[in-house]
């Protein structure tokens, strides 16, 4: 290739600095669009926040709430156990009390069979009356 005259290399020099004359105001309008596009973000990322910080308070709010019912919930099923075990508790003495009454009648049937005499109704009276265990 034969070396370029000087007219042609200004020539050429000339356009390529009209093509490079437009960029300022090209980087000065992206520069613009930049701006604005950190203020949306700025905007949005305080727009999200706000909501997320709303979200957590009524998260937080029916957390509470929802705490509270269970509580209520487990006291009364707690009371309502009380007194199903008092009522069972009470239902296990009565009937501990009438196996007792069976089985001093029994002891006392027993000892008339084997001893051949009745017991006077005051003597029973003391023996059912009595809550002592048998002697071993």
């Amino acid at each position: 290739m034969p070396p370029e005259t000087l007219v042609n290399r200004v020539t050429i020099l000339g356009r390529k600095m009209q093509s490079l004359e437009g960029l300022p105001d090209r980087v000065a309008s992206l520069e613009v669009q930049i701006v604005q596009f950190r203020a949306e973000v700025r905007e949005e990322f305080s727009a999200v926040r706000e909501e997320m910080r709303a979200l957590g308070e009524t998260l937080r709010a029916e957390m509470s709430g929802l705490g509270e019912s269970l509580r209520g919930e487990s006291q009364s099923l707690a009371e309502t156990l009380r007194a199903e075990i008092r009522a069972g508790d009470d239902e296990t003495r009565r009937q501990m009390r009438v196996l007792h009454e069976a089985v001093i009648a029994r002891f006392a049937l027993l000892d008339e069979h084997l001893n051949g005499r009745k017991r006077s109704p005051e003597s029973r009276r003391r023996t059912s009356g009595s809550r002592r265990s048998p002697k071993r």
